[in-house]
């Protein structure tokens, strides 16, 4: 039988880290363990953590926040250090329906017994009110006679994609063997992107229709600096330009390149118009690191980077 581990990356969010573990541990396929990243949470999350009593549970707490990416990158080593053929990872405001699991399952048997190649299987996300959130991009593989090739695995019930987002993703251990972690130094925002990107430039990923999970708090839609008011997401936008210049120098043509900057370039002007200096700083900065980032992809084998590794690891009782 297949090693499954799920991982659950964490950060000042122990309410959601709560609702996401039940509804783990109440999936109709059971994991064999569960991780937790806690990256450097200063709330009460290791308090929490540590009086549960859930079977196959282990708690990892991070010396620093090194972010999304960071968070993601030791989580994959984790599991993969425990001995996981598939590694099921999520944020903690993921929550998966009953049969989340089993189906993500039933869907890499079928297409293994179809002789399909995959680099990955993820699920089908919805907001609370029922809204499709995280939609991953389909593969636009062409195939003998000039047509788009992805209908072909709707008998299957799955749909093939190259980007998508962590939000409830099944990797297999062969994958990581083969194409590396996500890369640590992107800290937040646009790792996912970059590494779904990555690990189906031979073979597509899969979204499973029937598997089904819900992201909470996203509601918002996708990321705006003209309207974001929280300013601990706002220090976070440089990531996310610097990010996106960067993803799309590696995956996409030269002229798409040029777009998004032109986009940027309009982006500043038009904060520099509502005088929202401090944004069009932000967005300066991301567009003029994201000429000079070229991070190195990590493999298993590559050292750890110090602030990736863990500072306290423990079990729950019930191990």
């Amino acid at each position: 039988m297949s090693k499954v581990i799920a991982v659950i990356l964490t950060y000042n969010r122990q309410d959601l880290l709560q609702l996401c573990l039940a509804a783990i541990y109440s999936q109709t396929c059971i994991c064999d363990q569960v991780i937790v990243v806690d990256n450097a949470s200063d709330d009460n999350t290791q308090e929490m953590l540590s009086e549960l009593d859930y079977p196959n549970l282990k708690v990892y707490l991070l010396s620093q926040n090194v972010g999304a990416a960071g968070g993601f990158n030791a989580g994959f080593r984790l599991a993969y250090k425990e001995g996981a053929d598939y590694i099921w990872m999520m944020d903690d405001d993921v929550i998966p329906e009953p049969f989340a699991l089993q189906r993500l399952i039933e869907a890499d048997n079928t297409l293994d017994e179809n002789g399909i190649d995959r680099a990955y299987l993820i699920s089908t996300a919805f907001t609370e009110n029922g809204y499709v959130t995280n939609s991953p991009s389909i593969n636009k593989k062409i195939n003998h006679i000039g047509y788009k090739d992805w209908p072909k695995f709707a008998q299957y019930g799955v749909v093939s994609i190259d980007r998508a987002t962590f939000v409830s993703i099944l990797v297999p251990r062969g994958t990581i063997d083969r194409y590396g972690l996500p890369i640590s130094d992107m800290f937040i925002w646009g790792e996912d992107t970059e590494y779904t990107l990555r690990i189906t430039e031979d073979v597509p990923g899969f979204v499973v229709g029937a598997s089904k999970v819900m992201h909470l708090r996203q509601e918002k839609g996708v990321l705006n600096i003209i309207s974001e008011n929280s300013e601990v997401r706002l220090q976070y936008y440089k990531y996310l330009i610097r990010n996106r210049i960067f993803v799309t120098k590696k995956y996409r043509p030269a002229h798409v390149v040029v777009k998004i900057m032109c986009l940027d370039l309009y982006m500043i002007l038009k904060l520099l118009r509502r005088r929202q200096l401090k944004k069009a700083g932000i967005v300066t900065a991301g567009l003029v690191e994201g000429f000079l980032f070229s991070p190195e992809i990590e493999y298993i084998d590559s050292p750890v980077k110090s602030q990736c590794l863990p500072l306290r690891i423990y079990k729950c009782e019930s191990l």
